[in-house]
This record gives C-alpha cells, structure tokens and sequence, in this order.
C-alpha cells in the first residue's frame, strides 16, 4: 500500500475547502449575507489574536532557532495584514447590505 505524501494530501483538503467556500459563499441569498458577514469578522478576530502572537514570538532560551522566530514574526504580520483586511472589507459589505434595507428617504 502506497502511503500519500502529507503536503499533496493538505494540499488537496485545501483545494477542496477552496471549491466548498466558493460555492457556499455565492448561494448565499442576500437575507442571509449580513448574519454570514458578521461569523466571518468574529473568525478573523480570533486569528487577529493567533496572528499577534505568532508576530511577537522569539527564540526560546533553551536553544532555540533565531531564524524560525523571524519566520514566525513575519508569517504572523501577514496574518495581521490579511486578517485586518478581511474584518474591515466585512464592515463595509455588512454597512452596504443594511443599508438596502433602509427606507428611502424622499
């Protein structure tokens, strides 16, 4: 019995949660795309968390490798980034969204 490779086998559960979230994200009827907005920004404040903590790591005192500390302090800003980034477009799509349902003013 052949054994798959772990990065071909993670790779492929990314792919498939890539066509899952496609999927899923444009079925969403507008009714429901505001409720869906607000669960998003919640995930990505609890990255925001995981992400500073990655961001402020450093090389433990028992030996440990300075270089994956700058590793993990890089990879952890670019989560700030892009977890930032997703929170704020989510408040914007969610004001724009409630405002459709706002009366008309004359």
């Amino acid at each position: 019995m052949e054994v798959v490779d772990p990065v071909i086998f993670r790779l492929a559960i990314f792919v498939l949660a890539v066509f899952v979230g496609y999927y899923v994200v444009w079925s969403v009827t507008p009714a429901l795309h505001t409720p869906l907005m607000a669960v998003t920004n919640a995930i990505s404040s609890v990255i925001i968390v995981g992400a500073l903590l990655a961001a402020t790591a450093t090389a433990t005192s028992g030996g440990g490798d300075p270089n994956g500390a700058g590793f993990s302090r890089g990879l952890g800003a670019i989560a700030i980034i892009l977890a930032s980034v997703n929170i704020f477009g989510g408040f914007l799509v969610t004001q724009r969204m409630l405002a459709m349902y706002k009366k008309k003013e004359r």
